[in-house]
Order: C-alpha cells, then sequence, then structure tokens
C-alpha cells in the first residue's frame, strides 16, 4: 500500500478524466517522469497543472515533486545509472567525472550563445545582482556571488525564501535577479523571480533544459543538460554545468570590464592576504 502506482490504480474509478489521463500515461510511461516538469506533464496529459496538482494531492503527496520522487523511489533506486555498489572508489571517480563531461558536453548543445550575451551584458550594466537558489542550487548562486563581489559587482545571494522575497522587492530598473533552479519549479524561486520582474529588473533563469513554471518569469532563460534528469531527483551532475555557466559569465564581466574589474580582484587579494599563512 505505500507504493504509489498500487495507490494510483486502487483510486483510478474515483478520478475525473483528465486525472485518469495523468494515471494513465505514468501507467504506459514507466520512469520518464522524473525527466518532466509539471509543464511538460500537463502538455503530454493534455491537462491543466493546477490538474497535476489536484492529482498528486489524491495519491496522498503534497505535490508534483513529491509525486516524482515517490515514482523515482519505484523505479529507479538507484543514484547513477552507472556507478555501482560493487565499484571501487576510484573506479566511482572514473564513472563520475565521465558523467560530468556528459553533462558539459549537453550543455554546450543546449545553451543559447544568444541569451548568454544578453545575459552577460545586463549584469555589466546591473547596479545591483540578486541570486536566488535553494538546496543544491544554493550553492551555485552563492559562488556566483562571491565571483561577482570580487569583480566589483555589487551582488548578493539569498537561500532563504523569505529574504529572497525581500531583496526581489527592492529591486528595480538596471537590476539584474538571477534564479537558479535544476526543475525550474521552485515555487519560491519562481515567485521572488516573478516580484523582481514586476520592480523593472531583468531576470534571468539557469535551469534544466526543457518547459517549465521559470520560464513565464525570465527574461532571459541559460539552460544546462544533464542524462541524469532521466533517473535522479538530486541533479548531481547539473550543478557543475550551472558552474561552468557562472563561470562564463565571470569571465564575460572580468574582460568586458576590464580595468575596473581587474583592479577590485587585486584589491580583493590584497584584503584576504592577512587571512592567509
Amino acid at each position: 500500500m505505500d507504493k504509489v502506482s498500487l495507490k494510483i490504480k486502487l483510486i483510478y474509478k474515483s478520478l475525473g478524466a483528465a486525472e485518469k489521463k495523468i494515471a494513465d500515461w505514468i501507467a504506459e510511461n514507466p520512469g520518464k517522469i522524473i525527466s518532466l516538469s509539471i509543464v511538460d506533464l500537463a502538455e503530454k496529459c493534455k491537462c491543466s497543472e493546477a490538474t497535476i496538482v489536484r492529482f498528486s494531492r489524491k495519491v496522498g503527496l503534497e505535490g508534483y515533486q513529491d509525486l516524482k520522487i515517490a515514482l523515482a523511489a519505484e523505479t529507479r533506486p538507484t543514484v547513477s545509472t552507472t556507478i555501482t555498489a560493487n565499484d571501487t572508489a576510484g573506479e566511482m571517480f572514473d564513472k563520475a567525472c565521465n558523467e560530468i563531461y556528459c553533462s558539459l558536453e549537453l550543455t554546450k548543445k543546449a545553451l543559447d550563445p544568444d541569451a548568454l550575451a544578453v545575459a552577460a551584458d545586463a549584469i555589466c550594466k546591473a547596479g545591483k545582482i540578486a541570486l536566488f537558489g535553494l538546496g543544491n542550487s544554493a550553492s551555485v548562486a552563492l559562488d556566483a556571488s562571491h565571483k561577482f563581489i570580487r569583480a566589483g559587482l555589487n551582488a548578493t545571494a539569498c537561500s532563504d525564501n523569505h529574504m529572497q522575497m525581500i531583496v526581489a522587492s527592492h529591486l528595480a530598473e538596471r537590476d539584474v535577479a538571477i534564479g537558479v533552479s535544476h526543475s525550474g519549479s521552485s515555487k519560491d524561486i519562481v515567485e521572488a523571480l516573478k516580484v523582481a520582474k514586476e520592480h523593472g529588473a531583468t531576470t534571468i533563469a539557469i535551469t534544466n533544459v526543457g518547459k517549465s513554471p521559470i520560464d513565464k518569469v525570465s527574461d532571459v532563460v541559460l539552460h544546462t543538460s544533464s542524462a541524469e534528469s532521466e533517473y535522479s531527483i538530486l541533479a548531481l551532475n547539473s550543478r557543475i554545468a550551472q558552474l561552468a555557466i557562472i563561470d562564463t559569465l565571470y569571465y564575460y564581466v572580468v574582460f568586458n570590464l576590464s580595468d575596473k574589474a581587474i583592479e577590485s580582484i587585486k584589491e580583493t587579494e590584497r584584503a584576504l592576504k592577512s587571512k592567509k599563512y
């Protein structure tokens, strides 16, 4: 009775017509829901996003993300398609490197260079830069803020959902808000970008390729792509792809702000000398 797939079968007759389409799609496509955003699934099932949330609650879950996690546990209990319990630590490292390499290659194909240029230019001209990330994405947002600050930009990373809304509400024209979300379905990140956009800020999303709610509130979308999306809810390798995008934006800032950025980096190093032996 703990299995979600069994619960779906038991309540199938009580479901509405649209909800039955969701149940049918899940049954006919085992494991495939893991790589889909709520927008993607709604399109495939010809239903609304609200219907998917309602369906998730009918099987005893809080929402769509919980549905994905529960079904992932049933269909793919492993965190990797290549690494196994029988591998040595060295073999695991080799395979992890290969998976990261694949994610970077996939991201090179998914990322729109024109969108990257627009995002980079907006960051160079920004008065303030706010970076929003939760969970795994919080470390990416923090890394970006460290790099931008070193280059002399006014950047802040927020991993608290209340602070994200507070900061977003104080942004204005020429400011930039960057939301990092692998799924593109993090409600707090989407809402923070929405508020930032309403206040005139340029909004940038760093998210996995495919349609998702974050697209609707973003002026620029920078896509990552990772094979792990098909089996892992943790988005481990995509974090490396996100960091590669951040590094690219940092390089662009340094080379385009030239003397100002270089002097800021030197000043940072001088300030940090006392912190090193």
